[in-house]
């Protein structure tokens, strides 16, 4: 079986998860720039990580048969401090021409705040200029719908981008038709936790249908586990679904989203 995972942050994650990714089956990743778990004080760090996205981590990848691709941006749970948001927006152009970067992601919104919205509404903007594909997160907290909306509504009102080219993540079952109904796409996150389990997953699969779902693993330095994904496939596998749907799932539908930008190579 052949599983590409779009959502999955190795930089936090060991070595021996890239084994464990290829011996699984997991030969392409993408990886959205994200919260580390602290707020960054320069945009000397922003340098730093946006390197170790675009060259260390394929190179770390590669040695494993795992094509790593990245996206960059600034994650909303570091977009309250403006004058930082504003220097860090204005290096990401050096890096999203580097031959692994998708677009810009994941970005967002996390309480909903004001600061927030003007930051993601600049780099709606950026992409909108650089016809860049979106990979969104959405707030993990109760206001989960509101948020959604917000988001839905900003793309929406920028006619430069399609919904087709944009992926809302971290979607749950009160914001999954609204999300199809307008055109995008969505995610579904397995996280052990805080988002969602595989059997929901598959709950999910089976209501609202295959078409223009992502599901990923969200691995990172919290409670996680990289082979998600393969659970998942196996939950599917167990309720009897074919082995055609599964492949669609896992490997089709994220292959049809990623290849919308030419860089992408599976």
């Amino acid at each position: 079986m052949d599983v590409i995972d779009p959502h999955i942050h190795m930089v936090s994650r060991t070595t021996d998860d890239y084994m464990k990714l290829a011996l699984g089956g997991i030969h392409t990743i993408t990886e959205p720039a994200f919260w580390a778990g602290f707020d960054r004080r320069s945009v000397e760090s922003f340098h730093d990580y946006f390197h170790q996205l675009t060259v260390v981590e394929p190179a770390r990848a590669a040695r494993f048969g795992v094509r790593h691709y990245c996206w960059l941006g600034l994650n909303s749970k570091e977009a309250e401090n403006l004058s930082l948001a504003e220097k860090v927006i204005g290096i990401i152009p050096e890096y999203l021409d580097r031959p692994t970067v998708l677009g810009l992601g994941e970005i967002g919104l996390n309480k909903n705040s004001r600061n927030e919205i003007k930051v993601l509404e600049q780099q709606i903007a950026l992409a909108a200029s650089r016809n860049e594909l979106i990979l969104i997160h959405t707030p993990h907290l109760e206001d989960k719908l509101k948020g959604t909306r917000l988001i839905l509504d900003m793309i929406l009102n920028e006619p430069r981008i399609s919904p087709s080219r944009v992926l809302i993540d971290h979607a749950e079952e009160h914001t999954i038709p609204e999300i199809k109904s307008k055109g995008f796409w969505y995610g579904l996150t397995l996280y052990p936790h805080s988002k969602g389990s595989p059997e929901r997953a598959v709950d999910a699969v089976e209501i609202y249908g295959p078409e223009n779902v992502c599901i990923n693993s969200s691995a990172d330095w919290s409670v996680s586990d990289p082979l998600a994904t393969l659970k998942t496939a196996n939950e599917m596998r167990r309720r009897g679904h074919s082995e055609e749907l599964i492949q669609r799932v896992f490997y089709e539908n994220p292959k049809f989203f990623l290849s919308q930008c030419p860089k992408f190579n599976k």
